[in-house]
């Protein structure tokens, strides 16, 4: 969950889930076509494979979880500059989580020394156990990345406090190593999920110290399911499997596409299938890999519905998702249309879409590569979003879409997330309580 001031992604996601005629940049959708990339502004195709340019993208992605966390703690930065030297010191324990995820995928890969990502891994988890402040097992969203104190006044986070364990687990089940192991086993374990319901069927988005519990719970589809599952398969703190039935699951229809899905960007389709893997699966409701599918299908039909008034947005080029924009960071998408739209690109609205709708989104990451070079491809990889209407490209990238991009592109080469985290019977026993059937 990306940050910026005092507001955190499903805040900003809560105050922007608004249609586009709400947004003050609503006159940026009057661009005209003459604003359209010419012929002289392409690059040459990428020329290699799609499995080179995954790999290019990984191995980027490993760069920045490498080089932008403590080496002490393995708390790893929220954001950094997409060059590189990064300064700032503000952790997020879901970059955290994609991070663990990532050297895993890295130790299998070979992409740094196996002793050293051993070592890296066992500090993390050794510091998120005795060291990092927590309320009943639940961390707080953001840290300073080499103390591990409450960054500001941020949330304790129940979703971000997730995305770590789902980061904790993966290590557990890949690594022979005992220590780490055992360290995770007791992360996990450690969590009170009771604690976080605060008397409701659903689970609260948080906590803060001097407040309480936050109004807002998870309670439509979007990237909850890991949390629930979690939840249900917790073998000292669990939830009724109750819990999975009683969040609610609005249905959308688009250009004849009928699928299950909040007024969220497209990250809600993607994050709890980095690791649980629903595929060939369905409880009583639906399959919800194939719903991501459509989902995504969806998505880029909106983006190209919107090719008049933004001429960038083509087969090629297209996906927009909760990230950085020109004024900041906002949460933006559709269909329905949601946020400041701007003809912007997010890379990882299909990075994280790569096992949904291989071809339709392996299509933009070629493009991005080589049409724009060095202006949205940098030392991490691919900037955190970008505007080629109006010349902006973000200096920075973020390490929950990076994680995503990373995590997903591994899953569609070789499924090795998906096959490792679900090693763990914990996750396997929480899909069969939540009414989970093979197809």
């Amino acid at each position: 969950m990306a940050f910026y001031g005092r507001t955190t992604r499903r805040e900003m996601i809560r105050k922007c889930g608004i249609g586009l005629l709400g947004s003050p940049l609503l006159a940026l959708w009057n661009l005209e076509k003459t604003n359209s990339p010419t012929g002289s502004d392409l690059g040459s195709p990428y020329q290699g494979t799609d499995d080179q340019l995954l790999d290019e993208i990984q191995r980027a992605a490993f760069d920045f979880f490498w080089n932008e966390a403590s080496p002490v703690t393995g708390q790893v930065k929220d954001r950094a500059l997409a060059k590189g030297n990064d300064s700032r010191l503000m952790s997020s324990i879901a970059a955290t989580g994609f991070g663990l995820t990532g050297l895993c995928i890295a130790h299998q890969r070979g992409y740094g020394k196996s002793a050293d990502i051993v070592k890296r891994v066992g500090n993390t988890l050794r510091f998120v156990l005795n060291q990092m402040p927590h309320q009943h097992g639940f961390f707080y969203h953001f840290v300073d990345m080499n103390s591990g104190q409450r960054w500001e006044k941020c949330e304790l986070s129940s979703i971000d406090s997730s995305l770590l364990l789902c980061g904790v687990l993966t290590a557990r089940q890949y690594f022979a190593d005992q220590e780490i192991k055992d360290l995770a086993t007791k992360i996990y374990e450690r969590v009170d999920w009771p604690w976080m319901l605060n008397g409701g069927s659903t689970l609260s988005m948080g906590w803060k110290p001097d407040s309480g519990f936050l109004d807002a719970r998870w309670e439509h589809y979007c990237e909850l399911m890991m949390i629930y599952l979690l939840a249900i398969g917790s073998p000292t703190y669990p939830v009724s499997a109750d819990t999975w039935r009683a969040w609610s699951r609005p249905k959308i229809s688009y250009q004849g596409i009928n699928y299950i899905s909040g007024n969220d960007p497209i990250f809600t389709h993607q994050y709890s299938h980095a690791w649980f893997d629903f595929r060939g699966k369905h409880d009583a409701y639906t399959n919800y890999f194939d719903n991501s599918v459509k989902a995504t299908k969806a998505h880029k039909l909106f983006c190209l519905s919107l090719h008049d008034r933004f001429p960038d947005y083509s087969e090629d080029l297209w996906g927009i998702s909760a990230s950085d924009y020109v004024n900041g960071y906002t949460a933006w998408g559709g269909p329905p249309p949601q946020g400041p739209i701007d003809g912007s690109v997010v890379p990882c609205a299909t990075g994280g879409s790569l096992p949904f709708l291989f071809d339709d989104c392996m299509r933009v990451q070629r493009t991005m590569r080589a049409r724009f070079g060095g202006k949205v491809w940098q030392r991490y990889g691919f900037v955190d979003a970008f505007n080629p209407l109006t010349n902006w490209y973000d200096p920075d990238v973020l390490g929950i879409d990076l994680g995503i991009t990373m995590l997903m592109a591994e899953n569609h080469r070789t499924g090795f997330v998906w096959q490792t985290f679900m090693k763990n019977p914990e996750a396997k026993a929480a899909m069969l309580k939540a009414g989970f059937q093979s197809d």
